[in-house]
């Protein structure tokens, strides 16, 4: 198989966040089956490789060029990237979906969840298709506090925390009249901003955590790519309430795996996650399904799911080198017109509808 390029900005200060976090670790995995390596395209830093020099080395049509493939996932960036990579292998890591712009025809789409793998099913319906969901990180599977987990390592304080929110994409409802209203019953509730050494065992020191992102990615006008969090917090046995959107409904449903939060007025919020705190082990979901899905998100089946991906990549770039034309969707006005046409044809006398046909 080609040797793999993941493109990221940087990887230090200001580019460090989910997105960066993601390919790192799937970099890390994959380097595992072959050749992998990060590209900075923004920021040059030592001892990693830079877009621009890589260009210049290697001009397209060269050996060199055709023996990498480029994984492509900075959202806004991609159609750039897309255009600076022309002529080269190259595939789209699809995180949130909602960016407004249109894959080139037979450019591959790896999408981290289902609901954006139905966003490119939508829009790139002739553009090969993968699903590969981000993986937990080791740490959360082995050390998280969960019934039935027995290499679980509990917090030296245990559960102290009544409440954990995780301030960054929380709502304003969270933020400013749940968490208020919850401190007035007379829990504690724990806002975490800012740098954490050990996110294991802060889950692992809670009992209920709040994640709360739709109205952030509202503003956004993007989508929840996979959510983590919420599974982070499953995986160390905290009972999870949270917002629905996005690709939270992947893994989340209401009532079984997670609760919902802002389930229709204040007092019902305070009111469940009240009892979810005072008996948190009638509130967890089951725990074999639990442990289902967290094998699934499991690192080895994450590299498993990439192995297969990419090999069928590659023999979809190597038709594409041999001379084969890639599939093209119909525009949504040829879609439109044919519309009209048999809609028309249906009105007219047979040998005019032939003849519109």
């Amino acid at each position: 198989m080609r040797s793999l390029r993941f493109l990221v900005p940087g990887t230090s200060g200001r580019y460090r966040c989910g997105g960066l976090l993601v390919e790192q670790q799937t970099a890390r995995l994959l380097s595992e089956l072959v050749p992998t390596a990060l590209v900075t395209y923004r920021q040059r830093e030592q001892g990693l490789p830079f877009l621009d020099d890589l260009l210049q080395a290697e001009p397209p049509g060269s050996a060199a060029a055709e023996q990498a493939l480029w994984i492509v996932s900075w959202g806004f960036e991609v159609p750039r990237q897309l255009r600076a990579l022309r002529g080269r292998p190259v595939a789209y890591h699809a995180h949130s979906s909602g960016y407004g712009f249109r894959l080139p025809p037979g450019v591959p789409v790896l999408a981290v969840s289902r609901n954006t793998l139905g966003y490119w099913g939508q829009w790139a319906s002739r553009n090969p298709l993968f699903l590969v969901p981000n993986a937990l990180e080791e740490r959360w599977r082995a050390r998280g506090d969960r019934p039935g987990n027995l290499g679980a390592e509990p917090a030296p304080g245990g559960r102290s925390i009544d409440v954990l929110v995780q301030q960054r994409k929380c709502s304003a409802y969270v933020l400013e009249r749940l968490v208020p209203a919850l401190r007035a019953r007379g829990l504690t509730v724990v806002v975490q901003d800012g740098w954490v050494d050990d996110l294991v065992d802060l889950f692992n020191s809670a009992r209920v955590v709040l994640y709360d992102s739709a109205d952030h990615w509202r503003c956004s006008g993007v989508s929840e790519g996979f959510g983590l969090p919420p599974l982070e917090a499953l995986a160390c046995g905290c009972v999870l309430f949270s917002s629905f959107n996005h690709a939270l409904a992947d893994t989340l449903d209401p009532g079984a795996m997670a609760h919902q939060i802002g389930a229709g007025t204040l007092a019902a919020d305070v009111e469940r996650i009240v009892a979810a705190v005072a008996d948190p082990a009638a509130w967890l979901p089951p725990p074999r399904r639990l442990e289902e899905l967290l094998e699934e998100l499991s690192e080895p089946r994450l590299r498993e799911r990439w192995r297969q991906a990419l090999q069928a990549i590659n023999a979809h770039l190597d038709r594409l080198q041999a001379g084969e034309a890639s599939l093209r969707a119909p525009s949504l006005l040829a879609l439109r017109a044919r519309r009209w046409r048999q809609r028309l044809s249906k009105r007219l006398p047979a040998g005019l509808a032939r003849h519109l046909a």
